[in-house]
């Protein structure tokens, strides 16, 4: 099972996230813990992600584009902390 929002890197990608993409929904779950062990798995944790995001800033945007525009956001952190992010993002009209 996933682990709620709790350290300060899950908390860095939703501050990101909400500031860009200013979302009408937002779940940043850290998966961690399932990938000790495994490469890329990080000692201090945090270093595996899913972020859910519903935003306007994705209608009319395909599935790349949407993933690429959440990952510019987070580009510091995927570049220095975060191994892995599964992204699923949607626009508003679509739930």
């Amino acid at each position: 099972m996933s682990e709620p929002l709790t350290g300060p890197v899950a908390a860095e990608i939703t501050r990101r996230l909400t500031e860009t993409l200013h979302p009408a929904h937002l779940v940043v779950r850290d998966d961690s813990e399932q990938h000790r062990g495994h490469a890329g798995h990080d000692p201090r944790g945090e270093s595996h992600f899913t972020v859910e995001i519903v935003s306007a800033a994705f209608e009319g945007e395909n599935r790349v584009a949407r993933q690429r525009a959440v990952n510019r956001a987070l580009a510091p952190l995927l570049k220095d902390r975060v191994h892995a992010l599964a992204i699923k993002a949607m626009a508003p009209s679509e739930l």
